[in-house]
């Protein structure tokens, strides 16, 4: 990560909303607040979690570059509120994007195909808190025989190289289906998708619009449908077609995977949609870091850097 991240760029970015330092006391840098917040999401930690954790790790300590001889860890309130002047410019989004537009010039993106899908998160349903409520933003649905009380991550995965391309974020209740059109790509001219996704050709938001009408749609049989019944000379063309079209949309799975089990992020940390996406944004552009260093392609990513 410390090579791959293009330090410079995002300090840029976030120093136009950063305090100047002109009045009081001197603000500490933007690039070690960063360092300390992408920590924290990468560990799944509190903010004083964090705090703590810098003190009791070189590791840590060394990435974040503090010299304990004259300079403090910033303490936990600090880091907090951080994060708060990255949510209030959405900024995450921004750095989100910013790893796109990278993994593109650098051609490691294709285009023409995208891989859709929804991942449920969940959310604390105790009611013993402050409010005496859970968050109003999250909402429960029922998956196979289990219920489930949370947000979705929805995603755009280029399905050439598994880099996740769009997010967006729902209540559980909301079908995977309707974020549909937010996730295609305008040059994609193909979409895979489970079967949770059938009949997304007749809706309105599809049929409506000129490109996604063009787009042909690869779903997923139902296994329910999926007799595999069409034998020509012995062999199950059903039995082929279903398993090229699974061969493809599985590298949707493998950000999910690294978010949730990599970065220990698999329940919400936050109340609300807004603050959720926001850590959802720095996770994935780290997954696909992390993606394009596990390829071996981190050398061709570090030179489109410049």
């Amino acid at each position: 990560m410390d090579e791959m991240i293009p330090w410079q760029d995002w300090v840029g970015m976030i120093e136009t909303y950063y305090p100047k330092g002109t009045r009081g006391r001197k603000p500490i840098g933007v690039e070690t607040m960063l360092r300390m917040y992408l920590m924290q999401n990468w560990f799944g930690l509190s903010d004083e979690g964090m705090e703590d954790a810098v003190y009791d790790s070189y590791a840590m300590k060394n990435f974040l570059g503090i010299d304990f001889t004259h300079e403090q860890v910033p303490d936990a309130t600090t880091l907090l509120k951080f994060r708060h002047l990255l949510e209030k410019h959405n900024l995450a989004e921004k750095l989100f994007a910013d790893i796109r537009e990278r993994l593109d010039h650098s051609g490691l993106i294709m285009h023409g195909e995208t891989i859709v899908d929804a991942t449920i998160v969940q959310a604390p349903s105790s009611t013993k808190n402050k409010d005496k409520t859970r968050d109003p933003e999250m909402h429960q649905t029922k998956k196979g025989n289990l219920w489930y009380f949370g947000m979705k991550i929805h995603s755009g995965v280029d399905a050439g190289t598994g880099y996740v391309h769009t997010i967006t974020a729902t209540a559980t209740n909301t079908h995977d289906i309707v974020e549909t059109h937010r996730l295609v790509r305008e040059d994609d001219h193909t979409v895979y998708a489970d079967s949770g996704y059938l009949g997304i050709e007749k809706r309105d938001e599809i049929k409506n619009d000129e490109h996604l009408s063009q787009v042909e749609y690869h779903i997923a049989a139902r296994p329910s449908q999926n007799r595999l019944t069409n034998r020509y000379n012995g062999f199950n063309w059903d039995k082929k077609i279903e398993h090229d079209k699974s061969s493809v949309r599985c590298k949707v799975e493998h950000p999910f995977h690294i978010v949730k089990n990599f970065f220990h992020c698999a329940k919400t940390r936050y109340r609300g949609l807004k603050k959720n996406l926001h850590m959802f944004h720095i996770l994935f552009a780290s997954a696909k870091l992390l993606m394009c260093a596990r390829s071996g392609r981190q050398k061709d990513f570090c030179l489109a850097m410049g």
